[in-house]
């Protein structure tokens, strides 16, 4: 760790001398007849972003222009990597959250809070690869509505960020817009130049809605992509499904035609989340990318959306994956078959394989990262490209059945199935002898 503080505080310090000598290139946030447009430059510029830590070059190759953080802790080497690739950043600073024990209405917390955030815009304000600062994200949750603490705390950031920044704008990050978030930003935060809004699957109606709510300012969707745990449906044991990754594409998509383009002289662009690999909620819930780093299909929609060409080489398709009998539930030991209809898009062999896992039921966003889950290898007894045929453990709870689709080109495709093991096997019922 203490390594890791030196080697980072080098690279700062090495990087800021050539980004002191290239100088600043300065973003604004103009109105016209048209709408609000974003200028860097000079010149018109539309955020097709990511978040999320997967390799940027290949962000640049896919037609990405920008990645966002939320904190920065890693400031220095991303701009210097955003520089060479032509990316920008931009470039979070994390808040303190009321359930990991922060409070707005602590003086001493609110002031180290607001020190830090002036040292990260100090150490970077004149790096050209920087285009944005995001102060915080979704640290309203918890916090009781009608309580104007932690928007005065961002307002107080911002205000500082245009004293010692004038050639940045400043953004604020919020979960969806319910509650009085609107009208408290709106009253509070009149030196936020824009709203970042992080919506799954209302994604494409928040850009209308945020609107209506009365907001002012134009807004970045700051992340989006398939329906969250918390806005799906639970089996009967608490178990929540997943859409396949050609299904989360769809809603990659959806959002991005509505509230993006939809929302022409509102939105400024969009940060697709997440440009990586997360485990939350499930192993790939989230991921644009699977753990051995191949891309799923929201990439490629994404590519598509930015580009308006087909990617070569997409990503394999999964039609379905369905058990033979029951809803999932079944006796200890019991034999569960599987069948999957996946396939490539251009004709390219693919390769499946399969994976059953321990389903812990951490779906609430506050348990995220809670470790590796445990895998059963030995469960899978038969395995095809077509399906499989399980012997279930005999430990009682959840479980989830992944298939992973591979074809040559590091494409991929994953879907699930949610399983139960019954506490006992249920009784064998005997004909009674006359």
């Amino acid at each position: 760790m203490f390594v890791g503080l030196l080697m980072a505080t080098a690279l700062s310090v090495t990087f800021q001398k050539t980004a002191l000598a290239d100088g600043p290139i300065r973003v604004e946030v103009v109105k016209t007849a048209d709408g609000w447009q974003l200028l860097r430059g000079g010149k018109h510029y539309f955020i097709k972003g990511v978040g999320g830590d997967a390799p940027k070059p290949l962000l640049a190759q896919l037609g990405g222009n920008c990645f966002r953080t939320w904190g920065a802790d890693h400031i220095a080497g991303d701009l210097e990597e955003a520089q060479k690739l032509g990316l920008t950043v931009i470039a979070g600073m994390w808040l303190g959250h009321k359930r990991a024990g922060f409070d707005y209405h602590n003086p001493e917390q609110v002031k180290r809070q607001f020190e830090h955030a002036r040292e990260i815009v100090r150490g970077s304000r004149d790096n050209p690869a920087l285009l944005i600062w995001a102060i915080g994200n979704e640290m309203e949750n918890d916090e009781p509505a009608g309580d104007p603490a932690v928007w005065q705390a961002i307002e107080d950031i911002a205000a500082m960020i245009k004293k010692e920044d004038p050639n940045h704008p400043t953004m604020t990050v919020i979960a969806e817009v319910g509650g009085d978030k609107i009208p408290q930003l709106v009253k509070n935060c009149p030196d936020i130049d824009i709203v970042g809004l992080n919506s799954y699957a209302g994604g494409s109606s928040v850009g209308e809605r945020y609107k209506q709510l009365g907001g002012t300012k134009p807004f970045i969707i700051t992340e989006f992509g398939p329906p969250g745990q918390w806005e799906t449906r639970k089996m009967p044991w608490g178990a929540v499904p997943e859409l396949t990754s050609t299904e989360k594409a769809a809603w990659y998509r959806r959002t991005y035609l509505g509230s993006v383009l939809g929302e022409k002289g509102w939105c400024l662009g969009s940060c697709a989340f997440t440009w990586g690999f997360k485990r939350e909620a499930s192993a790939t819930w989230y991921g644009m990318f699977i753990s051995d780093g191949s891309k799923v299909a929201a990439t490629d929609t994404m590519s598509e959306l930015w580009t308006g060409k087909p990617v070569s080489n997409p990503c394999p398709r999964i039609n379905s994956l369905k058990l033979a009998e029951g809803d999932g539930r079944v006796d200890p030991g019991a034999t569960v078959h599987v069948s999957l209809d996946a396939s490539s898009t251009n004709g390219e062999p693919i390769k499946v394989t399969w994976e059953l896992e321990r389903d812990a039921f951490q779906y609430q966003i506050a348990t995220e990262g809670g470790g590796l889950a445990t895998v059963f290898p030995e469960a899978i007894v038969n395995a095809t490209d077509k399906g499989a045929d399980l012997k279930m453990p005999a430990g009682p709870g959840g479980y989830r059945l992944y298939a992973y689709v591979h074809t040559p080109h590091n494409g991929s495709a994953v879907a699930d199935l949610c399983l139960y093991v019954n506490a006992e096997a249920k009784p064998t019922t005997k004909a009674a002898l006359p």
